[in-house]
């Protein structure tokens, strides 16, 4: 199979199922930002600081994969098989956050982001998921596997944050607090 196919040189892609659309359909933009999403935590994953997390990296990188199969299916087609997170799924990263949240004191005000690469790429990631998390939400024919996948934008963009504050930890560096 050529990895060109001169199909979208019209500026319209295929849908899961065939239904062509344009490059820039609601679809397109939500499943495009968490294929976006997936590469900003295999570059998280890479980090050594990351290292005892690769396996839960891995992991949320699989579930958006399956999430972005999901945004991709078109109109009428079967979406039966496909594996949309689940509970469990959510529950995976609520385990995680609240680990990391028993090591960190307690917050009392926004942080800016940053402090070092590692810290500032995580919240490069949270960013990006909280838009892939909005792009889902505004789709006009959302299903029940699109909600499944908000729940869990949502919830991965909460363990992305608790991530950027143990990074933060980890590395000894004291987050900027954010003061109005």
């Amino acid at each position: 199979m050529k990895i060109y196919t001169r199909t979208g040189d019209n500026g319209t892609t295929s849908l899961a199922g065939g239904h062509r659309v344009p490059k820039h359909h609601e679809r397109i933009e939500a499943y495009g930002t968490v294929d976006e999403l997936i590469s900003w935590i295999g570059l998280l994953r890479s980090m050594d600081i990351n290292r005892e997390r690769s396996i839960i990296l891995y992991s949320i990188q699989d579930k958006l994969m399956h999430s972005a199969a999901i945004l991709s299916v078109g109109p009428g087609a079967d979406v039966s098989k496909m594996q949309a997170p689940d509970n469990d799924d959510i529950k995976v990263l609520e385990d995680e956050i609240d680990s990391m949240e028993k090591n960190l004191p307690e917050l009392a005000s926004f942080v800016l982001p940053g402090g070092n690469r590692e810290i500032s790429f995580t919240h490069i990631s949270r960013s990006i998921c909280r838009r892939s998390e909005r792009l889902v939400i505004s789709l006009p024919d959302k299903n029940e596997y699109d909600e499944r996948v908000i729940k869990y934008l949502n919830r991965l963009s909460d363990y992305l944050f608790m991530l950027a504050r143990i990074t933060a930890k980890e590395s000894g560096i004291e987050q900027s607090r954010w003061i109005p």
